[in-house]
């Protein structure tokens, strides 16, 4: 069955060269991308095409910036009958960014994956587009992906996020500390201590956060507690405590929460100067 929003890729017939693909692509990306994002024209697009397969799919997004609000116009087509309809299969996707900004967070990303089945559609009205086929147990997608951040740049722009947040209420951030300690190759604490002033009033506050990921790919997240050394401030926070503490010893199914055909392997975490998360699928 045919979705009911595809993604366009403008005139009939389908592409039959890796370069009419990625000149395609990189004209809907630019349709698709919102006012907050900038220096697209430095992506870098490659394809190789074989029959209906596309047998290589290269996407370079170095010097891409995506700002904190995304309003994007959007780029679907819903065309009213299919007139073709041939399925493929995306055997190589490799997505590159050294790096691609993410509310001025400077993010190292580097991800392959194989076997991603879709299917060209073309429509009625003489355009055609794409149209992504869920995985299956017969048809899984392998892959890996690596994302990597700074530590100083991190709290930098959470630092921001925060302030800008708490400003509208307002609140003054006036001191940001974020520490994050590996306790494992699959587990994490977390601990924030900030300063806050709103009127004549200024007082310290304090989190703190665990998660972890067993050899089944549950997370658990534990050990949360949200806290204050003044009485004041901590009766205001008696709310947000409730919520926050609720999430304690919280289990997500990481595996189960992939449809099938797709199976997480592993996932890693390495704290350092940078951050580094990994993942494996197969």
């Amino acid at each position: 069955m045919t979705s009911a929003h595809l993604l366009p890729l403008g005139p009939a017939p389908r592409p039959t060269t890796g370069a009419d693909l990625a000149a395609r692509l990189r004209e809907l990306a630019a349709r698709a991308a919102g006012p907050g994002v900038a220096g697209l024209d430095r992506a870098r697009i490659a394809a190789d095409l074989d029959g209906t397969d596309v047998a290589s799919l290269e996407v370079d997004l170095t010097g891409v910036a995506f700002g904190a609000q995304q309003k994007a116009p959007g780029a679907v087509w819903s065309p009213a009958s299919v007139a073709a309809r041939a399925e493929g299969t995306v055997r190589r996707l490799r997505v590159d960014a050294h790096p691609l900004t993410a509310v001025d967070l400077p993010v190292d990303v580097t991800a392959e994956a194989e076997g991603l089945r879709f299917a060209w559609v073309e429509g009625s009205d003489g355009q055609v587009g794409f149209e992504a086929v869920e995985p299956d147990d017969a048809h899984p997608v392998i892959g890996d992906a690596r994302v990597a951040v700074s530590r100083a740049g991190l709290v930098a722009t959470v630092h921001g996020l925060l302030a800008v947040s708490l400003q509208s209420q307002g609140i003054t951030l006036s001191d940001l500390d974020v520490q994050v300690d590996q306790h494992g190759p699959r587990a994490a604490g977390l601990r924030i201590e900030a300063k806050i002033r709103k009127g004549f009033l200024s007082a310290g506050v304090s989190a703190t956060a665990s998660a972890s990921v067993d050899a089944a790919m549950v997370l658990t997240v534990g050990d949360v507690h949200i806290s204050s050394g003044n009485p004041l401030v901590a009766a205001m926070l008696g709310a947000v405590r409730g919520r926050v503490e609720a999430a304690a010893h919280r289990r997500v199914d990481l595996a189960a929460a992939l449809p099938p055909g797709v199976r997480l392997v592993d996932v890693r975490l390495d704290v350092g100067e940078e951050l580094v998360v990994s993942a494996r699928l197969g």
